[in-house]
């Protein structure tokens, strides 16, 4: 496989950079990529109402002359399993140039008072599968894969010292697989955690889990400064 896309974080460097036209965006995960997006046509609604808008409204603002295409397939709930399920219709049958990927957290959510807890072998393999899929049926595609993160509060707040080893495990097996696929990683945590040096933690996820606006904006901002300054920019 190829080595991950070059990103300001220093993720290691890709060699498709002559892959660099915005076209189609798709944006796949749970409910924070999915941010209570409409399910008709609606242009007001159709990309939620979190970073997925912020992204495309900065970028389609800017590359207006192209025209690009942004899609959302987020679905509140999904775990990876959930995204293998439909990743024909959500994700191949639409074409996309560029698929940016954030899913995790609902993994950790629904096994970790489970006996065994989270396993990160599971996750490692669904998410695997779904990148060979990917890399066999849309082989030029770009790959963004962002790391699932989580704060003190609401949900975490059950076990913090198990949800926090489980996220750091998740970011772990997203790291080592967009090394593997020539994907861009998008580091997330860090980036909530420093964060939480200027507010405390609920006002960037009101939850542990999802976040506020001023998060989907902190989430937006990270993406944009990594993929911009990686051979995956939308230019």
């Amino acid at each position: 496989m190829t080595e991950a896309l070059q990103g300001k974080d220093g993720q290691g460097e890709g060699n498709r950079a002559d892959h660099r036209s915005a076209r189609k965006i798709l944006f796949q995960g749970d409910s924070i990529t999915d941010g209570n997006r409409g399910r008709d046509t609606d242009p007001n609604h159709i990309l939620g109402h979190g970073y997925v808008f912020w992204i495309a409204a900065e970028r389609g603002w800017a590359l207006a002359s192209r025209q690009p295409e942004f899609i959302n397939r987020g679905i509140s709930g999904n775990r990876v399993s959930d995204l293998e399920a439909r990743w024909a219709e959500d994700a191949i049958d639409l074409q996309p140039d560029t698929i940016s990927i954030l899913a995790g957290v609902n993994d950790i959510l629904m096994s970790i008072a489970e006996p065994g807890g989270f396993d990160p072998a599971s996750y490692e393999a669904g998410c695997r599968r779904l990148l060979e899929r990917t890399r066999r049926e849309l082989p030029d595609a770009l790959l963004v894969l962002c790391e699932p993160f989580i704060l003190p509060g609401g949900h975490t707040d059950a076990d913090w010292t198990a949800w926090r080893a489980a996220a750091d495990a998740c970011a772990s097996v997203v790291r080592t697989l967009a090394g593997e696929f020539g994907a861009v990683f998008v580091p997330l945590q860090d980036a909530f955690d420093a964060a939480c040096e200027t507010a405390p933690a609920s006002y960037w996820i009101w939850d542990g889990i999802h976040p506020t606006t001023a998060g989907h904006g902190l989430l937006a901002r990270r993406w944009l400064e990594v993929v911009q300054g990686s051979a995956a920019a939308l230019v």
